[in-house]
């Protein structure tokens, strides 16, 4: 097996999240390390420790959605040697539950760890973003 690039690895969790937009979690559950040490902290609330865990919550999610489009605003990308993050905005037009389309936008932090050559999601930390309150820049 080949070493993955991080870039590439990124190219990998966009397609995945667009299959989870539309209803399948494989891809997107392809990409995490399978251990009992991988986390989630989902925008839906689930605070979730271990693989069974995580994997059953990607599924119910999958099944939350019936059909849209996400795309991600990066904020930071950083990488290491072994381990990276991403800070980013999840744009999303979604079906929720079998309700109307709407709009949503989760802020998303994501912790990946290379094994065995391939970067795996180890963490992930998502939330809706709530209206900013904070003050206009001075100018």
């Amino acid at each position: 097996m080949s070493a993955q690039t991080f870039r590439d690895a990124l190219a990998e969790e966009e397609a995945a999240e667009r299959a989870l937009y539309n209803g399948d979690a494989e891809p997107y559950k392809a990409l995490w390390s399978h251990t009992d040490q991988v986390t989630l902290f989902g925008a839906f609330g689930p605070c979730k420790t271990g693989w069974t865990e995580l994997s059953r919550t990607f599924d119910w999610v999958a099944h939350r959605y019936q059909g849209g489009t996400v795309s991600q605003e990066y904020n930071a990308i950083v990488e290491a040697v072994d381990h990276a993050h991403t800070v980013a905005l999840e744009h999303g037009r979604v079906a929720l539950d079998g309700g109307p389309e709407r709009s949503q936008t989760i802020r998303v932090t994501q912790i990946y760890q290379r094994q065995d050559g391939q970067w795996r999601l180890v963490h992930r930390h998502g939330d809706f973003a709530p209206l900013d309150e904070s003050p206009p820049a001075a100018g």
